[in-house]
């Protein structure tokens, strides 16, 4: 893989954010996804590689681009694997509310676990506490844990989990504890980085979500050297089968950060779209569009952020008004 892949594929995120965030409180998520889609893709067509998408807006007959199995990339360079969320939190760009993303990740081809459309039981935390967590234990244990690994009383451990229905249990639980909690209606990609970055507060992500966006959110730890683990959770026979046809016989085994990323390279890439703890969201200021990306790579340990000043009457695809 190349070193330059880094920077080239951080004007892919930088492209969907600055057409996404045109929509942002319009109340019209599908719109607001879209558009980052479809600005995703044409630049991907500019980028040195040969990817595959194995993560991405649904099956061929789902989806009119970024389908799974599509190939992206000029052609030439690296064979790859590809994770795309061309929008991470819909619902928040259509309420104009905290932390939506434009996220993707690459890894050589045949290392990204190819994740069925289903929920995922998942946990992550930084470099801290990172070998030391794990799905089979308690949640209290893990609370505990974290908080010895970071030398922090438990109170001052701040566990992030999805508002939803099926969590009602676990924010009690946590809560009991004496933790504090961080509700979030969307975007657990963000939230699992967050965990490796002191300066947003977050130490810990539990809860049930999303597959593909497990997946990508564990290239993302994997670079920042913290931990994610996964647990498909099928609720029908179909699903059942989807996971049999990936070779995971037993749906109830974990999966490990090397199990969802294989390899020691892999890159992982966000631009804010709204603001958020770790990423600005982008701003228009008359013909021109800031933005604030983060881009990081497995095999070096680097991570860079990257602020960004487009001039958008130069770039006027880049940007599709609503």
């Amino acid at each position: 893989m190349e070193r330059s892949l880094s920077m080239e594929l951080v004007r892919v995120t930088e492209a969907a954010a600055l057409s996404s965030a045109r929509w942002m409180g319009k109340g019209l998520k599908e719109e607001a996804d879209d558009a980052a889609t479809t600005a995703m893709r044409e630049v991907f067509d500019t980028i040195p590689m040969k990817g595959v998408v194995v993560i991405g807006e649904g099956e061929m007959d789902e989806a009119p681009m970024l389908y799974i199995g599509e190939k992206v990339g000029n052609g030439y360079g690296s064979r790859l694997d590809v994770a795309v969320d061309p929008l991470e939190g819909t619902s928040i760009v259509a309420t104009g509310t905290w932390g939506a993303l434009a996220v993707l990740a690459v890894a050589d081809a045949g290392d990204l676990l190819h994740a069925p459309d289903m929920y995922m039981d998942k946990i992550a935390v930084g470099p801290e506490a990172a070998g030391l967590i794990s799905l089979d234990n308690s949640i209290e244990e893990n609370i505990a844990i974290v908080a010895k690994a970071k030398n922090k009383n438990v109170e001052d451990v701040v566990v992030t989990i999805l508002h939803r229905d099926r969590h009602e249990e676990m924010i009690q639980r946590v809560r009991a504890t004496g933790a504090r909690i961080k509700l979030i209606p969307d975007g657990d990609v963000a939230a699992a980085i967050n965990t490796a970055f002191p300066k947003t507060g977050v130490d810990l992500l539990l809860g049930s979500g999303g597959a593909p966006e497990g997946v990508i959110a564990a290239v993302a730890m994997k670079c920042l050297g913290g931990d994610f683990q996964g647990r498909l959770l099928p609720e029908d026979e179909a699903q059942e089968k989807r996971c049999q046809d990936m070779g995971i016989a037993d749906t109830g085994r974990i999966l490990l950060l090397d199990d969802l990323v294989k390899g020691e390279d892999c890159i992982f890439a966000a631009t804010g779209v709204t603001d958020g703890e770790l990423l600005r969201g982008v701003q228009f200021t008359g013909q021109g569009g800031q933005t604030h990306s983060v881009v990081m790579r497995a095999k070096s340990g680097t991570v860079r952020f990257v602020e960004g000043i487009h001039s958008l009457k130069k770039k006027p695809k880049m940007v599709m008004k609503p």
